[in-house]
């Protein structure tokens, strides 16, 4: 894990899968802390859970974020 990103935190909507879940995985893996949201709960616990395994600190919270 690089730590370019130690000590910073990102927010990533749709974070739970596609584009989203790349960006937080290539976030944590720079050594961001995470905050990620997406519309379904399972997905994205599953998400948070894989980048847990990886060693990253990840915050859920459901959320729709359309207007």
């Amino acid at each position: 894990m690089s730590t370019a990103l130690a000590g910073r935190v990102a927010l990533v909507t749709g974070g739970s899968k596609g584009i989203g879940r790349a960006v937080a995985t290539a976030l944590a893996q720079a050594g961001a802390k995470l905050a990620l949201c997406a519309r379904g709960q399972e997905a994205l616990e599953a998400a948070a859970n894989e980048l847990r395994a990886i060693g990253a600190e990840a915050l859920v919270q459901v959320a729709d974020v359309t207007p």
